[in-house]
């Protein structure tokens, strides 16, 4: 079992030795802010809470979509405040990583060439003395509950997963509205993924806090991997970022403020799991993009 840490930081009372998920255990955090309209001030913030993160152990820090700009309703500054993944915002990023020897997961709005209006909901995925290291742009587009994204975004193209690697571990990327979609998660694990980072702007609502936690430990439980799924902090966002084992269990989870929490991760969980449900070697339907 792995350990955890409460949103302060401390060791929570029920948490087992972190020996039990082996030597080879990593650290990883879910950073969870409200991202605004000030480039600026977010990207202090993420500072903040990577630093934060690291004091705590984090070896990897996933945060939320949009991190790099947002405003509750889109407009047209979504388009002015659009970089490439070469560009300032990412650049910065790789610089926090270099300083902390950290790796960081990040959602941003991308500009795309030849489109005037649209944006692309991008996760970029960085490391420390290599610089970006895989990308993921959002492919089912939040087009229900009363939103449209798709007057806004450009939805993602349908390619092999990007995977990256850290402290021994394999991390896949999806974000947000895609956690609805369970053939997403299972095509990132079919590329080798042992960790599913996913950055989440999850909209507040009727019983949508307990559809993001039930859809991101069922992402979890049904294909024994780790999430760690990073979301807004309210008022817009539902808050309760988490990180959730392949037994479907919470390892650390945030309320409703701004903070890090830390869970520890290994290869040998995964493993012990698959032995007592070896549920992806006995399916028997594969996954097939439409």
């Amino acid at each position: 079992m792995s350990t955890e840490t409460d949103a302060a930081g401390a060791p929570a009372e029920s948490s087992p030795d972190r020996g039990e998920v082996g030597a080879q255990a990593f650290g990883v955090a879910v950073a969870q802010f409200a991202p605004g309209a000030d480039a600026a001030a977010n990207l202090a913030e993420i500072a903040r809470l990577a630093e934060l993160a690291v004091s705590r152990g984090a070896g990897l820090v996933v945060f939320p979509e949009y991190s790099s700009y947002f405003t509750p309703q889109p407009d047209a500054s979504w388009h002015e405040a659009a970089e490439p993944v070469d560009g300032p915002f990412v650049v910065a990023l790789a610089a926090l990583a270099d300083r902390l020897a950290v790796h960081l997961v990040v959602g941003m709005i991308e500009r795309v060439d030849g489109e005037a209006e649209r944006v692309a909901n991008t996760v970029v995925a960085i490391a420390p003395g290599a610089g970006l290291v895989a990308t993921y742009r959002k492919l089912h587009l939040y087009d229900a509950f009363g939103q449209r994204e798709s007057d806004w975004v450009v939805p993602g193209e349908v390619g092999q997963p990007e995977l990256f690697e850290a402290g021994g571990l394999r991390f896949g990327l999806q974000t947000c509205y895609d956690a609805r979609f369970p053939e997403v998660t299972r095509r990132i694990v079919d590329a080798g993924a042992d960790v599913v980072c996913m950055p989440a702007e999850w909209v507040r609502g009727p019983l949508k806090e307990a559809h993001w936690r039930v859809l991101t430990t069922a992402r979890a439980l049904e294909n024994t991997v780790y999430v760690a799924a990073a979301d807004h902090a309210p008022p817009v966002g539902a808050g309760n970022s988490m990180v959730v084992d392949p037994m479907g269990v919470e390892l650390a989870t945030i309320g409703e403020i701004s903070d890090v929490a830390v869970a520890w991760v290994s290869t040998e969980r995964i493993a012990a799991v698959r032995r007592v449900n070896p549920a992806l070697a006995l399916r028997r339907f594969g996954v097939v993009p439409r």
